[in-house]
């Protein structure tokens, strides 16, 4: 677990499906950037998503380039119930590492400290970027103990085009895996 500061509350950045579905009370929720990383199909899902004979792919913070997402306050009373609960959720298999990092908050610029999740490229269920050929392929045939792989992708896909996050790779990938569907 990174250093936090005490008895303060919280920012925690989503990239995926806690942006939409965090599972904690909040006191806020506001529109935000990191640099240094993006969001990738870049974590092998060998539970949610996929199971280990026939695994899916899920997001990850794979490093490089910028990510737009949701940046969530947590108020400091429950904060540390919530951060038990964000480990549960994220660290199934542990291959993502809990880290601080800095954002920018877009509604007014302001730069905060935020816990997030990245992938662990030196983790078993790490698999780099996958081509938007094979990341299709992979996951219009998984389905894992949260359902099925495209599921996954079109709920983020839906998700971001509402929050009005331009994701191109995703989208790409979405309408392959529709291809492979029909």
């Amino acid at each position: 677990m990174p250093e936090l500061p005490e008895n303060e509350d919280l920012w925690i950045f989503g990239y995926g499906s806690l942006m939409w579905r965090p599972g904690f009370e909040h006191k806020a929720v506001a529109d935000a950037q990191i640099y240094g990383y993006h969001r990738s199909f870049c974590v092998s899902s060998v539970v949610h998503r996929g199971t280990r004979e026939n695994p899916g792919l899920v997001l990850g913070l794979d490093a490089g380039g910028s990510c737009r997402g949701k940046a969530i306050l947590c108020p400091a009373s429950i904060r540390e119930p919530v951060i038990d609960y964000l480990y549960r959720r994220e660290m199934v298999t542990k291959v993502y590492v809990p880290k601080m990092v800095s954002l920018k908050l877009l509604n007014d610029g302001r730069r905060v400290s935020a816990l997030t999740f990245v992938a662990d490229p030196h983790h078993e269920q790490y698999c780099g970027s996958p081509s938007i050929e094979d990341a299709a392929k992979i996951i219009a045939r998984a389905s894992g103990r949260g359902g099925p792989n495209r599921d996954y992708l079109y709920s983020t896909v839906e998700h971001l085009d509402e929050f009005g996050i331009k994701d191109g790779p995703l989208h790409a990938i979405m309408q392959l895996v529709q291809k492979l569907g029909e």
